[in-house]
Protein backbone atom coordinates (compact mmCIF):
# COMPACT_ATOMS: atom_id res chain seq x y z
CA UNK A 1 0.00 0.00 0.00
CA UNK A 2 2.84 2.21 0.57
CA UNK A 3 3.99 1.97 -2.83
CA UNK A 4 1.04 2.77 -4.27
CA UNK A 5 0.92 5.73 -2.60
CA UNK A 6 4.06 6.82 -3.21
CA UNK A 7 3.88 6.13 -7.14
CA UNK A 8 0.18 7.98 -6.68
CA UNK A 9 2.06 10.82 -5.16
CA UNK A 10 4.81 11.40 -7.81
CA UNK A 11 2.58 11.50 -10.49
CA UNK A 12 1.17 14.64 -9.54
CA UNK A 13 5.20 16.21 -9.17
CA UNK A 14 6.39 18.29 -12.02
CA UNK A 15 9.08 17.01 -13.40
CA UNK A 16 12.23 19.09 -14.62
CA UNK A 17 14.36 18.19 -17.33
CA UNK A 18 18.28 19.56 -18.28
CA UNK A 19 18.87 20.42 -21.55
CA UNK A 20 22.89 20.00 -21.95
CA UNK A 21 23.90 19.63 -25.09
CA UNK A 22 27.48 19.86 -26.34
CA UNK A 23 29.27 21.99 -28.53
CA UNK A 24 29.66 20.54 -31.99
CA UNK A 25 32.17 21.95 -34.32
CA UNK A 26 31.47 20.83 -37.77
CA UNK A 27 33.69 22.61 -40.57
CA UNK A 28 33.76 21.54 -44.60
CA UNK A 29 36.66 22.09 -46.29
CA UNK A 30 37.71 21.61 -50.30
CA UNK A 31 41.62 21.56 -51.78
CA UNK A 32 41.72 24.06 -54.16
CA UNK A 33 44.62 24.20 -57.04
CA UNK A 34 45.97 27.38 -57.47
CA UNK A 35 48.63 29.24 -59.55
CA UNK A 36 50.66 32.71 -59.31
CA UNK A 37 52.55 34.32 -62.23
CA UNK A 38 55.41 35.65 -60.88
CA UNK A 39 56.57 38.43 -63.41
CA UNK A 40 60.04 38.94 -64.27
CA UNK A 41 62.56 40.75 -66.10
CA UNK A 42 64.70 40.85 -69.54
CA UNK A 43 67.55 38.79 -67.82
CA UNK A 44 65.17 36.70 -65.25
CA UNK A 45 62.10 35.27 -66.69
CA UNK A 46 58.80 34.74 -65.08
CA UNK A 47 57.73 31.26 -63.97
CA UNK A 48 54.43 30.30 -62.24
CA UNK A 49 54.55 28.60 -58.64
CA UNK A 50 51.64 26.62 -58.13
CA UNK A 51 50.15 25.20 -54.67
CA UNK A 52 46.59 23.87 -53.04
CA UNK A 53 44.73 25.26 -50.28
CA UNK A 54 42.20 24.21 -48.11
CA UNK A 55 38.84 26.41 -47.82
CA UNK A 56 36.04 26.16 -45.96
CA UNK A 57 33.16 25.42 -47.39
CA UNK A 58 29.62 25.03 -45.88
CA UNK A 59 28.35 21.82 -45.06
CA UNK A 60 25.86 20.45 -47.42
CA UNK A 61 23.49 18.25 -44.66
CA UNK A 62 26.36 15.79 -44.33
CA UNK A 63 25.65 15.37 -40.98
CA UNK A 64 22.27 14.15 -39.89
CA UNK A 65 21.47 15.07 -36.11
CA UNK A 66 18.41 12.99 -34.18
CA UNK A 67 16.90 15.26 -32.60
CA UNK A 68 13.98 13.25 -31.21
CA UNK A 69 13.16 13.50 -27.93
CA UNK A 70 10.89 10.68 -26.20
CA UNK A 71 12.02 11.74 -22.30
CA UNK A 72 8.21 12.00 -21.72
CA UNK A 73 7.06 9.28 -23.11
CA UNK A 74 9.75 6.92 -20.68
CA UNK A 75 8.76 8.63 -17.90
CA UNK A 76 5.26 8.06 -17.81
CA UNK A 77 5.54 4.98 -19.52
CA UNK A 78 8.24 3.85 -16.67
CA UNK A 79 5.52 4.92 -13.72
CA UNK A 80 2.90 3.05 -15.14
CA UNK A 81 5.04 -0.28 -15.95
CA UNK A 82 5.97 -0.04 -12.72
CA UNK A 83 2.47 0.47 -11.37
CA UNK A 84 1.06 -2.03 -13.35
CA UNK A 85 4.31 -4.84 -12.36
CA UNK A 86 3.43 -3.58 -8.57
CA UNK A 87 -0.37 -4.35 -8.09
CA UNK A 88 0.08 -7.67 -10.31
CA UNK A 89 3.11 -8.86 -8.29
CA UNK A 90 2.98 -10.43 -4.52
CA UNK A 91 5.80 -11.00 -2.15
CA UNK A 92 9.05 -11.40 -2.68
CA UNK A 93 8.11 -11.27 -6.50
CA UNK A 94 8.18 -7.47 -6.25
CA UNK A 95 11.64 -6.82 -6.09
CA UNK A 96 12.42 -8.06 -9.79
CA UNK A 97 8.89 -7.26 -11.38
CA UNK A 98 8.85 -3.49 -10.46
CA UNK A 99 12.17 -2.19 -12.32
CA UNK A 100 11.70 -4.64 -14.81
CA UNK A 101 7.95 -3.49 -15.51
CA UNK A 102 9.14 0.19 -15.19
CA UNK A 103 11.98 -1.03 -17.45
CA UNK A 104 9.89 -2.33 -20.40
CA UNK A 105 7.07 0.57 -19.26
CA UNK A 106 9.97 2.99 -20.41
CA UNK A 107 11.22 1.46 -23.49
CA UNK A 108 7.30 1.12 -24.77
CA UNK A 109 6.74 5.07 -23.83
CA UNK A 110 9.86 6.21 -25.76
CA UNK A 111 8.42 4.05 -28.77
CA UNK A 112 4.87 5.46 -28.74
CA UNK A 113 6.21 9.14 -27.72
CA UNK A 114 8.15 9.09 -31.01
CA UNK A 115 11.85 7.98 -29.91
Amino acid sequence: MKFFHLTFLLCFFPVYQVNATTPKSVTCTRTEYREEYIPGTKTSPGYVKSYEVDVVIPCKGESKVDDNDCSDGSFIGGLLGAGIALSSSKGKDRFWAVPAGGTAGALIGCQLDGG
